[in-house]
C-alpha cells in the first residue's frame, strides 16, 4: 500500500512508532496531487511548502520525544470557504480571490495544533450553493469515480481529492447536505456534526446572520469511521472565536441500540438503488445486534421550506448585490430557481420560521429519544448526472429533502458508504444517511462502525 493510501489512524500509527516519517507520508500525497488533480480539479490552491516544513517539525518532535498531536503527520485539506492564514477565503467567488486570511478559523486553527498536515485548499461552487462543484473562478470538478457522476457539493473538491488519495481527510462545511452529499457521491464517510460541536468563525468577513449561525457546521469527510472520530474530536476542540460552540463531551451515556428505518420520508419518491442501499444498512444493523424497526420519520418537509426561507432571506440581506456583481451563471441560475420555489420572507415569515423551529426540534428530539438512530436517504436518488441542476432543479431538490430539512433543527447527520451500482450515469457509489439526538456523534458512528465492517471497503480509486 501506498503512503497516500493509509489511513489518518496509520500514518498516525507509523508516524508515531518511527515506521516512516512525516515528510514520507507529505511527500507521496503531494505527489499524488500531481498525479490526478489535473484531472480532478479537487485542490484549487497547493500549500506545498508550508505542509512540508510542517511535516519536518512533527518528524523534529518525535525524534526530540516530544508529544505528538493526535494527528501528527496526516496529511489534510480544508475547503476555500474558511479563512487560512495567507491564503484566500474564495467561496468560489472571483469577488474574493484576494481576499487573503490573515489568522485561521478556528477548524484550521485545530487541525494545526493536533500535528495535521494541510496539503492544499479544496474547490467549492460559487458561494457555495449547489450540490455540484463548478465555478467562474477556478473552474469544474470531477468526481474520481466516474467523471459523469456530480462529485457532490458544496463541499466537492474537499470529497473529491479525499476519495483520490489526496489527504486522508478533506474538512468540509453544511448547511443543506454539503458535507454529506459529497460524501455520498464519492463512496466516503462523511459527518455532519451537532450545532455548536465545532468552532468556527472567519475573521476576514462579518458574523453571519442568524440562519446561516443556526445550520452551518464544519466537519469531516474521511476513508474510515475510524478516521471520522478522530478528525471530528480534533475539529471540536474549545475556541472562544464561536460563542455558539458546546464542549459536549464526544461520548454520551449508554445507549439502547435500537434504530428506526425510513425508506421514503413524507412520500418521497425514493429510488429502488436507494431503498436497497437503505435495507442493506439495516440488516448489516441487525446483524451486529441493533434492533431495527421500519417507521415514519419526524417531519422534513416543513423544515427544509423553512430553511430555504431564511437561506434566501439572508442572500437578500447580504449577498443580493454580491450575486449581480459575480456573475456566475450556474450561481445566477440556481438562485432564481430557489426564488420560483420559495419567495424571499418578511420578516414576519422569517420570525415565524424562528419560532417553528423549536417546535420542530423538539419532535426530533422526543421521536430520537425513542429510537437513539434514524436510518434514512442521503438523496432519493443515487449521484445525480453532473449539472443536473441547471436543466432540473426541482427534480434534485426534492430528492435532497432529506439533506435540506435537517439543518434547520441544528442536528447531527452523516453519510455512510454501503457500496456500488449501476445507476442512471453509470457506475455510482451509494450510502445511507443516520441521525441521531444532539451532540450524539457517537451513536451514528458506532451504528456506522458496524455497516462498514460488513460492507465493501472504501480504497483509493484513481480517476479514468
Amino acid at each position: 500500500m501506498e503512503l497516500f493510501e493509509q489511513s489518518a489512524t496509520e500514518i498516525v500509527k507509523h508516524v508515531t512508532a518511527g515506521k516512516v516519517t512525516a515528510r514520507e507520508v507529505t511527500e507521496s500525497v503531494l505527489a499524488r496531487m500531481d498525479a490526478v488533480n489535473p484531472t480532478l480539479n479537487a485542490v484549487v490552491a497547493r500549500n506545498d511548502e508550508e505542509a512540508l516544513q510542517t511535516a519536518d517539525a512533527v518528524d523534529r518532535a518525535r525524534a526530540a520525544g516530544d508529544p505528538l498531536g493526535p494527528m501528527a503527520g496526516v496529511p489534510v485539506t480544508t475547503k476555500e470557504n474558511v479563512d487560512q492564514t495567507g491564503f484566500a477565503t474564495t467561496n468560489g467567488l472571483r469577488l474574493q480571490k484576494d481576499l487573503i486570511a490573515t489568522s485561521d478559523n478556528p477548524v484550521v486553527a485545530n487541525l494545526r495544533r493536533a500535528g495535521a498536515v494541510i496539503v492544499g485548499r479544496t474547490n467549492t461552487p460559487a458561494f457555495s450553493l449547489r450540490w455540484f462543484t463548478r465555478n467562474s473562478l477556478h473552474g469544474h470538478t470531477k468526481n474520481p469515480h466516474n467523471a459523469a457522476i456530480t462529485p457532490g457539493g458544496s463541499s466537492g473538491g474537499a470529497a473529491s481529492a479525499t476519495a483520490a488519495g489526496i489527504g486522508a481527510m478533506g474538512h468540509g462545511t453544511d448547511i443543506g447536505g454539503s458535507i454529506r452529499y459529497p460524501a455520498y457521491a464519492c463512496g466516503l464517510q462523511g459527518i455532519r456534526p451537532t450545532l455548536g460541536r465545532v468552532a468556527a468563525r472567519n475573521a476576514s468577513a462579518a458574523d453571519r446572520h442568524i440562519g446561516a449561525q443556526l445550520m452551518a457546521v464544519s466537519g469531516p469527510h474521511a476513508r474510515s469511521v475510524a478516521d471520522l472520530r478522530l478528525s471530528l474530536a480534533v475539529m471540536a476542540q474549545p475556541d472562544l472565536q464561536d460563542p455558539w460552540h458546546m464542549p459536549a463531551p464526544m461520548k454520551g451515556a449508554a445507549y439502547p441500540r435500537r434504530a428506526a428505518l425510513c425508506v421514503a420520508p413524507e412520500g418521497l419518491n425514493t429510488h429502488p438503488l436507494v431503498e436497497q442501499s437503505l435495507r442493506d444498512a439495516a440488516a448489516r444493523l441487525r446483524d451486529a445486534g441493533w434492533e431495527v424497526t421500519e417507521v415514519d420519520s419526524p417531519p422534513f418537509r416543513a423544515p427544509a421550506r423553512l430553511q430555504a426561507q431564511l437561506w434566501l432571506a439572508e442572500m437578500e440581506r447580504g449577498a443580493k448585490a454580491m450575486f449581480a456583481q459575480e456573475a456566475d451563471a450556474d450561481a445566477l441560475y440556481v438562485l432564481a430557481e430557489m426564488h420560483k420555489i420559495t419567495a424571499v420572507p418578511d420578516l414576519n415569515e422569517v420570525l415565524d420560521a424562528l419560532q417553528a423551529r423549536v417546535g420542530f426540534l423538539r419532535e426530533w428530539e422526543a421521536f430520537l429519544a425513542s429510537y437513539p438512530l434514524l436510518i434514512c436517504p442521503v438523496s432519493a436518488e443515487p449521484p445525480f448526472p453532473d449539472l443536473l441542476d441547471l436543466t432540473d432543479f426541482p427534480r434534485c431538490l426534492e430528492a435532497q429533502l432529506t439533506q435540506v430539512g435537517l439543518p434547520l433543527m441544528g442536528l447531527p447527520g452523516m453519510s455512510v458508504f454501503t457500496g456500488f451500482a449501476e445507476g442512471e450515469a453509470g457506475y455510482t457509489p451509494l450510502g445511507a444517511q443516520l441521525i441521531s439526538g444532539r451532540y450524539r456523534e457517537d451513536i451514528m458512528l458506532d451504528a456506522a462502525e458496524a455497516i462498514e465492517q460488513r460492507s465493501p471497503q472504501i480504497a483509493v480509486v484513481t480517476p479514468a
